[in-house]
């Protein structure tokens, strides 16, 4: 009955350990520069990592336990910017460019196209070049 008990605590304890990594890496470490709080072994972080485990263990969500960093270090502790505001820039910027690029490459492929097209025809000459042609032609033959 021990082993049936211990085991149990073990896999809680397990479960514990994955949500607390799953929330933390949701967050950045606030001293180390691109690195989660998961990820991190600074002091900072460990005691993040602590306040998580604490927090899980009374029962909060884990919604409850980002807006408490939120609220504590502003949105630039969140991994993920929240999209609102100016942060959808974020997200449909690099949609944008595309858009931009394939709209700028279908004119320049109309235009080169469309450009080969008009100096495949030939510019009939007058009689007035003609002549000039001619004469240049002489002068130079002589």
């Amino acid at each position: 009955m021990a082993a049936v008990c211990l085991l149990a605590s073990a896999a809680a304890a397990e479960t514990l350990d994955d949500r607390v990594y799953a929330v933390a890496q949701q967050l950045l470490c606030p001293v180390c520069q691109g690195q989660t709080v998961a990820e991190s072994d600074a002091t900072v972080a460990r005691e993040m990592r602590a306040i998580i485990r604490q927090k899980l263990e009374a029962g909060e969500t884990p919604r409850q336990i980002l807006q408490y960093f939120v609220g504590q270090f502003g949105d630039s502790v969140l991994a993920e910017p929240p999209r609102r505001g100016v942060s959808w820039l974020l997200y449909l910027g690099p949609l944008a460019g595309l858009a931009a690029g394939l709209g700028i490459a279908a004119v320049l492929i109309r235009r080169w196209s469309g450009g080969r097209a008009d100096r495949s025809e030939t510019p009939v000459p007058d009689a007035a070049d003609l002549a000039r042609l001619a004469r240049e032609l002489d002068a130079r033959d002589r």
